[in-house]
């Protein structure tokens, strides 16, 4: 699966894309700084008519405007003001990572605090799903063009 590189890493930037023709809209401060590379799948249609969203689980640098090669790891269940908002946690192709507690702290931290800054934002986090649960949502939300 092909992933856009929206947010870097270390960074406290929310850069905005029109996510079907990634057009660059603008660039937001947030509250948390983003544990990982965070962007969305290509191709791809969640429930919010968005893209799915996806952290990429690297130590690698990888910049705004890339497009990587990415294998789905799992998912993080997340509501974002009452709205399913989940994120498909994904490795770069040839990589290897876990879903263990210390991952899953820094993203359920991100998440609950990402947003601070925005009076009455209502986040929460669920459960950490595995692989196959990723490919089956991943493919439940493909774009049929």
């Amino acid at each position: 699966m092909k992933v856009f590189v929206q947010n870097e890493a270390g960074s406290n930037k929310k850069n905005i894309h029109n996510e079907k023709t990634l057009e660059y809209i603008r660039t937001e401060t947030v509250t948390g700084v983003y544990p990982y590379p965070y962007g969305f799948i290509l191709h791809t249609t969640s429930g919010d008519g968005d893209n799915l969203d996806c952290f990429i689980i690297t130590e690698k640098t990888l910049k705004t405007g890339q497009i990587v090669d990415c294998e789905p790891l799992g998912i993080m269940e997340q509501t974002e003001d009452d709205d399913v908002d989940n994120n498909i946690l994904a490795v770069l192709s040839g990589e290897k990572a876990v879903i263990d507690d210390d991952l899953k702290y820094r993203l359920t931290e991100f998440a609950m605090h990402a947003f601070d800054h925005i009076e009455g934002k209502k986040m929460s986090v669920g459960r950490f799903l595995g692989k196959e649960e990723a490919r089956k949502h991943i493919m439940e939300c493909l774009d049929k063009t």
